[in-house]
């Protein structure tokens, strides 16, 4: 009876040990599962992840009712606004609008842009507003390598998200509101450059930057204002000096400093870049 009961019980044990086992394996299956797709490396690109302002879903403070519904990306702040994302690129004499479409119910508009004097694409992508979270997630794991995809546009293959040069976030700070329990290491060694235009986002982003070992451009020492100047101008120098950081943020400060009408210093003390 003792002998039985005693096989019984290594028997479970080995039962436990090997469902953990399988766990791991599979876990660690999962995470080399991340496809390389094949895209045109001579073809640089950026990718902007814009989370739309949204007056319900996003702890802010309340902007007019037309332009914070995160489900109207037409008529969003950050979108389709004078100064969204959209609205700005496509009155740039630099960029021209080339492709758009809606990716999902989360993502309610794409857009590819070409610039006019180089062989840089960008892909502007709008979610909704009550999706910050997964936008956040998004970015963070294009930022690690852990999220890669490829997109086609004219015959052209571009590489996207983590396949991207430069891959940025715009719109309110959502990890003020909230924790992400998953980590974002980097997997494939390749350092990513980052623009993060939230408020205070070098203060609630470094520890996931760090982790994903990518190169932060340009983010934020305190409260602003995500619109698309800034950005715009930071791309202007990046398409043709992608190293010349000091170049980039003083544009970026400038442009900043036009629109919000704060100052030169106060922006170049905002605007930040590094750990």
């Amino acid at each position: 009876m003792n002998l039985k009961l005693t096989i019984s019980f290594i028997f479970i044990i080995l039962l436990a040990c090997s469902s953990s086992t399988d766990k791991n394996v599979k876990k660690q299956e999962s995470l080399n599962q991340i496809v390389e797709l094949k895209f045109d490396t001579a073809i640089k690109t950026a990718h902007i992840l814009v989370a739309l302002c949204d007056n319900k879903y996003q702890g802010i403070i309340p902007v007019p009712k037309a332009i914070g519904n995160g489900e109207d990306f037409d008529n969003n702040l950050y979108w389709g606004c004078s100064y969204g994302i959209r609205s700005f690129f496509k009155a740039s004499k630099n960029w021209t609008l080339i492709a758009k479409k809606k990716v999902s119910s989360i993502r309610l508009e794409r857009l590819v842009f070409k610039h006019k004097t180089s062989n840089f694409y960008l892909v502007c992508d709008a979610y909704k507003g009550q999706n910050i979270k997964d936008c956040t997630i998004d970015f963070l794991n294009s930022s690690a390598g852990l999220l890669k995809d490829t997109l086609t546009v004219n015959g052209k293959t571009l590489g996207i998200n983590g396949n991207s040069k430069l891959v940025a976030y715009i719109g309110h700070d959502g990890l003020m509101d909230f924790r992400l329990n998953q980590n974002f290491v980097n997997v494939d060694r390749r350092k990513r450059d980052v623009v993060i235009l939230a408020c205070k986002s070098k203060k609630y982003f470094s520890s996931y930057i760090q982790q994903a070992k990518a190169n932060p451009l340009l983010w934020t020492s305190d409260l602003m204002c995500p619109e698309a100047y800034t950005i715009h101008d930071l791309l202007e120098v990046y398409t043709k000096s992608p190293t010349d950081v000091e170049k980039m943020n003083n544009v970026a400060a400038q442009a900043y400093s036009k629109y919000q009408k704060c100052g030169l210093r106060a922006s170049k003390n905002l605007l930040v870049s590094g750990f």
